[in-house]
């Protein structure tokens, strides 16, 4: 499994990380994550995903791994945490957040925290910055990021107080190669792409009964790829492709409970980078067919 440096960090990490939302919101039981994670680790996988606000992903995952913990670098989320309210970004609910992750991932420290998708208001305001700069001071974590999209994450990146971005990147969510990528680049920032196959949302070729997949459906019915319309492995092979081609990222989260998807998808990662004139031809329709309101997903 190939590694790259996470920018300015001393982290090396897989191009393919274990997302741990599905676990939590799809109810996988603890058995399947113990199977699932474990032989991650074994193929290679070294970075873990979760977030306080992810149901009890949190606890499987440490319950899980806890104890190989030296294998692999363990990212989690702080704020958000199925709310919007502002109480969930006052000093203390955040501290509060990263101490309860330490407990259930049974560890004494994370290699990152982010802010999950925290708005630009409360971004400006600078407490919340201050805060996971207090909790790395505290050694709660090595490094501090943000997690989110759009016009919150180019003010995230702005400020220069984070080492990482976590924002949306695939072949239905390009809005972030024109500006957010490069100014990540810029400043030396990890990247982290999540949903890095568009959730899969052209899988059933019909629309998906999860709502939250509906955006990206709706824009590849618009968008028309051809190579959407062939074998499903050569369609996902291309789409995780073209994320991880894209310069200054560094890792692709990919989410699931089912044990072996995760080494099948590392399998479709062997045909090695795909071709630039694959990924300009994906580039020119979205630049063509893109509308405007095409904003990163949250």
């Amino acid at each position: 499994m190939e590694k790259r440096k996470l920018g300015n960090t001393d982290m090396l990490v897989s191009v393919l990380g274990f997302g741990g939302a599905e676990i939590g919101f799809e109810g996988a039981t603890q058995q399947e994550v113990n199977d699932l994670l474990n032989s991650a680790l074994d193929a290679g996988l070294n970075v873990i995903d979760t977030a306080t606000g992810y149901v009890n992903s949190e606890e499987m995952i440490g319950k899980a791994v806890s104890g190989r913990r030296d294998n692999y670098f363990l990212f989690s989320k702080c704020g958000w945490s199925g709310d919007t309210g502002e109480d969930s970004w006052k000093q203390e609910s955040i501290l509060a957040h990263i101490e309860k992750s330490l407990r259930l991932l049974k560890t004494d420290r994370l290699d990152l925290i982010q802010l999950h998708s925290c708005s630009e208001d409360i971004l400006r305001k600078g407490d919340v910055i201050a805060t996971v700069q207090k909790a790395r001071d505290k050694g709660y974590t090595r490094y501090i990021g943000y997690s989110g999209d759009g016009v919150a994450a180019k003010c995230a990146i702005g400020t220069g107080a984070f080492d990482t971005l976590q924002t949306s990147i695939n072949i239905a969510d390009q809005q972030v190669l024109q500006e957010n990528l490069p100014k990540a680049r810029e400043r030396g920032m990890g990247v982290i792409a999540k949903r890095p196959i568009a959730n899969a949302a052209w899988k059933t070729g019909k629309k998906p009964e999860n709502a939250y997949h509906h955006e990206y459906w709706e824009r590849l019915q618009k968008l028309q790829y051809g190579f959407l319309d062939g074998n499903l492995d050569d369609a996902v092979s291309i789409a995780l492709r073209f994320t991880l081609s894209q310069p200054g990222v560094h890792t692709a989260i990919v989410g699931t409970k089912k044990p072996g998807r995760w080494k099948h998808n590392a399998a479709l990662l062997e045909s090695g980078p795909l071709p630039e004139a694959e990924i300009d031809a994906i580039r020119a329709q979205w630049d063509e067919i893109a509308e405007a309101s095409w904003v990163g997903q949250v």
